[in-house]
């Protein structure tokens, strides 16, 4: 349900949040002050202002380590991204600098690029895994692991080169963990149903009066759609309005063979 909720467009999400929490605030309207249930209700009338604060701090607390969560993911996927990038262009470096002809290494490393753009970034947006980029990868470590480098180039250029290429890799399955890391599901939810909480806390201390019923109500529906929404933009790194850009990774096409 969360997943499927942060799946969807961002128009998608605003408008799930404001049926939910404007919603809750017409039926909490209904419940408080129309038949059947008004009577039963307004004998609660004494609840002080004070208890209201609990359920706020606790969602104003999971909601801030929300966003800590979030934002490091962010910024995560953003360095394996730039790493990725750059131990490719050492590579494509080494290959040029080097004595020997590194031809067959540089078409390796395009052919990985361009699967990594075309093909491996849409598949991490449908949370789906690409052979394709993977073979590309096994090709690239292939070509850097070959004998003949060392005795061409010497032991130090292809030991810099196999450095680069296993660093490529753990950069890419870091990129791949985070694209399908979905272990804030639960803290969406705990955090949803807290702001629900809080809601009802904040009409039980306004039984009494309509008019600041309502306006508590709708600062702060309108505070949790727009802080949540936002949150939940950024939540997948490689997908949404917020995304990382490949285009670190989709320069090294212009790379020379």
């Amino acid at each position: 349900m969360i997943r499927a909720w942060l799946d969807m467009s961002p128009a998608g999400v605003f408008l799930v949040l404001i049926g939910l929490y404007f919603g809750m605030t017409l039926l909490l309207a209904w419940i408080t002050f129309c038949r059947p249930f008004a009577r039963p209700v307004q004998s609660l009338t004494g609840v002080v202002a004070p208890f209201f604060s609990g359920p706020a701090i606790l969602f104003a607390l999971l909601t801030g380590f929300l966003a800590a969560d979030v934002a490091e993911r962010g910024r995560q996927a953003y360095r394996v991204v730039h790493a990725e990038a750059g131990e490719l262009r050492n590579i494509h470096t080494l290959s040029v600098a080097s004595v020997s002809d590194m031809r067959t290494i540089r078409t390796a490393l395009k052919t990985y690029v361009t699967s990594v753009v075309a093909d491996e970034w849409p598949a991490m947006d449908a949370m789906r895994l690409s052979p394709s980029t993977a073979a590309a990868y096994d090709n690239l470590l292939r070509e850097v692991s070959i004998p003949s480098i060392a005795k061409e180039s010497g032991p130090a250029v292809q030991s810099a080169l196999l450095t680069a290429a296993l660093r490529v890799g753990t950069a890419r399955n870091d990129r791949l963990a985070l694209s399908s890391d979905h272990t804030n599901d639960l803290k969406w939810l705990v955090v949803i149903a807290l702001g629900l909480i809080t809601q009802v806390a904040i009409a039980l201390v306004h039984l009494e009066k309509p008019r600041a019923f309502f306006a508590s109500l709708m600062v702060f529906s309108t505070a949790a759609v727009v802080t949540l929404g936002i949150l939940a933009l950024q939540e997948y790194p490689f997908d949404g309005a917020f995304q990382v850009s490949p285009e670190p990774i989709k320069a090294l096409q212009s790379l020379s063979e």
